[in-house]
């Protein structure tokens, strides 16, 4: 009695668990229907989850589609998971899906018109694909089948609106850098005359000199007194006339800085010490 027992539990719980196994998600009491703005709704077509619908379903382009249903699992009515309607077009294969707001009773509705489709639905040639979606947590089966094709009638004297193209990230071109070439000087002929003006100048400068009583007499007394001085200052004023010279005419900025930090800087320090020497001879009242 006792082993007889055991193997009904057993049978019972095998039984339990093939019916558990078994169980899968559907839908029953599935109508579709379209209606037109302002008017009443349209003719309802009664749906079955195993049968594809025998016509196609017409959305013209003031027409709302609303599809309504009761999920379940086996045959328990019970709110899912997740829960779709699922376009599809049969040509580029491009998939949108629309969720279903499921109670939790397990009634489903969603409505559609042309403002919540793609654009390519709009001009796709052949009848979209719709297709029901219904999956959940657990060990029930997830149900996916296609339930009847939509038809989208676009109106032609509306013009359809096509949203700009996304942007997408990928190689460009190359890219070929044109640098602006070295700086040139400017031609001779220019040069020339600004040379020869400042040198036709200095006459002028050295008349002028002498007629506001310039005091040559000194030149001797100042070199004795700071040769090094007065020497390395008048050397340093013709260095870096030199140095600017070869900067027009052949060094670069980078050649050039060093230099004049080299040349200023003794002509900084010697220039001082000259100028000490001749306020010196100022205030002995010999200038």
């Amino acid at each position: 009695m006792r082993l007889l027992s055991g193997f009904v539990s057993s049978l019972l719980l095998s039984g339990a668990a093939i019916v558990s196994a078994a169980s899968s998600w559907s839908f029953e009491d599935a109508t579709v229907s379209v209606s037109s703005k302002g008017a009443e709704a349209g003719l309802k077509d009664k749906l079955s989850p195993s049968t594809v619908l025998g016509k196609s379903v017409s959305l013209g382009a003031t027409d709302t589609l609303k599809l309504l249903l009761t999920t379940t699992d086996g045959s328990t009515a019970k709110r899912p998971h997740q829960a779709f309607l699922t376009l599809t077009d049969p040509t580029t294969g491009l998939e949108e899906s629309f969720v279903l707001s499921v109670k939790d009773s397990g009634k489903a509705k969603v409505n559609l018109s042309h403002k919540d489709l793609p654009h390519q639905f709009l001009t796709s040639s052949k009848p979209i694909t719709a297709s029901i979606v219904i999956g959940s947590f657990g060990s029930s089966s997830p149900y996916k089948s296609k339930l009847f094709d939509l038809a989208v009638n676009r109106d032609a004297n509306v013009p359809l609106t096509i949203p700009e193209a996304p942007v997408r990230y990928a190689a460009e071109a190359e890219i070929h850098h044109i640098f602006r070439g070295d700086p040139e000087s400017p031609p001779k002929i220019i040069t020339i005359v600004f040379a020869a003006a400042v040198a036709g100048a200095l006459p002028i400068l050295l008349g002028v000199w002498a007629t506001l009583g310039a005091n040559t007499s000194h030149l001797t007394k100042a070199l004795g007194n700071a040769p090094v001085s007065h020497a390395l200052f008048f050397g340093s004023i013709l260095a870096m006339e030199g140095i600017f010279f070869l900067y027009y005419t052949s060094w670069n900025l980078f050649q050039m800085l060093p230099a004049a930090a080299v040349v200023g800087a003794v002509a900084f320090l010697s220039g001082s010490r000259a100028l000490s020497e001749v306020q010196e001879r100022r205030l002995a009242g010999l200038r």
